[in-house]
């Protein structure tokens, strides 16, 4: 790295707003040491996510990690205010908590929002994949809100949890970035002028989203990027997108890193109804962009003559200034 880019990246606040592995109630989380290793300041960590955990797994899981982080308090530490991110970084420690990658994990109670929040839940997103009781998936029928889902938007604004649109249709994302009365997210989601792909985002949600004040985080996953291609370059090509869209105020990171990449082969076989129109060798083939390219992105987006607010933000302080309007 260029001595600039290098002083830049130590200083920022690195943001990565998705983790994608699992959340397994045994899972060693040793592995969280390469995003620390790598500058990050901030980990969001999936606990659930539909078709495929219930959502008592998902409290076991949840127990599990806040036990692991508390018996590492050297390098990690649960992040329940901006406030402590900020001390995360002062400290040089990873501040980490929790999202939900679909609504199962309420089991169609709204109450169990408030429940998830104090236990770490700073994000949710509204179906992953397939349609659900609260909303449509993006890999199934385009429908709006259910009732119940209007109702769930509601109670997340209420309490201060972000409202992430990633995974869900098209028409459910924008109502739910019609009526929130906070700003949303698309945690780890691409555009899809740049990948045809059922996963990524059409330009109307990447503008309601900045509309609302929110945040595109861009995914690494190489079927998202396009051609398998997890390279920085890749990545920053979809940054800029975005940032020429809607302004770099509105792009964040959202690497979705599956350090196993056998562990979702293995589940599809279980539970294919969670991943229509994938297949296993295809899961086997992807592949995925790794915390270690945190850097590289920092680089590239200086040579790219990003100004260094823009790459602060971009790295970590736009969905940072969210976290700070959202958060309660």
């Amino acid at each position: 790295m260029s001595e600039h880019a290098s002083a830049l990246h130590r200083e920022a606040i690195v943001w990565d707003t998705h983790g994608g592995f699992s959340p397994f109630p045994d899972l060693d989380l040793t592995f969280l040491e390469r995003w620390l290793a790598a500058g990050a300041t901030y980990l969001s960590v999936n606990v659930g996510y539909d078709h495929v955990i219930t959502w008592q797994d998902t409290i076991r899981a949840i127990a599990h990690f806040r036990r692991w982080i508390m018996l590492h308090p050297l390098k990690f530490m649960l992040a329940e205010t901006p406030a402590d991110i900020a001390r995360a970084k002062h400290d040089g420690k990873l501040a980490i908590a929790f999202d939900l990658e679909g609504t199962d994990a309420l089991d169609g109670n709204i109450e169990m929002i408030a429940f998830y929040y104090r236990l770490g839940v700073r994000q949710m997103l509204f179906a992953y994949n397939r349609t659900n009781r609260f909303a449509g998936g993006c890999h199934d029928d385009d429908i709006g809100l259910t009732p119940l889902g209007r109702e769930a938007l509601a109670e997340m604004n209420r309490i201060g949890m972000v409202v992430d649109c990633s995974h869900t249709s098209h028409r459910s994302t924008m109502e739910m970035m019609e009526r929130s009365t906070a700003p949303v997210v698309f945690s780890h989601s691409n555009p899809r002028a740049l990948c045809d792909h059922g996963r990524n985002i059409r330009d109307d949600q990447i503008r309601a989203c900045a509309a609302t004040g929110g945040v595109i985080g861009i995914n690494g996953v190489g079927a998202f990027l396009g051609d398998n291609d997890i390279s920085a370059r890749r990545m920053v090509e979809h940054i800029d997108y975005v940032s020429q869209l809607v302004g770099a105020l509105h792009v964040g990171l959202g690497l979705d890193y599956l350090p196993d990449v056998e562990e979702v082969p293995k589940l599809m076989k279980r539970h294919p109804q969670a991943w229509p129109g994938y297949s296993a060798a295809d899961m086997m083939d992807n592949r995925f962009a790794p915390p270690e390219l945190l850097p590289d992105i920092t680089e590239l987006l200086i040579s790219k003559g990003y100004a260094d607010s823009d790459v602060r933000g971009i790295l970590g302080e736009n969905f940072l200034r969210v976290a700070r309007q959202v958060w309660k």
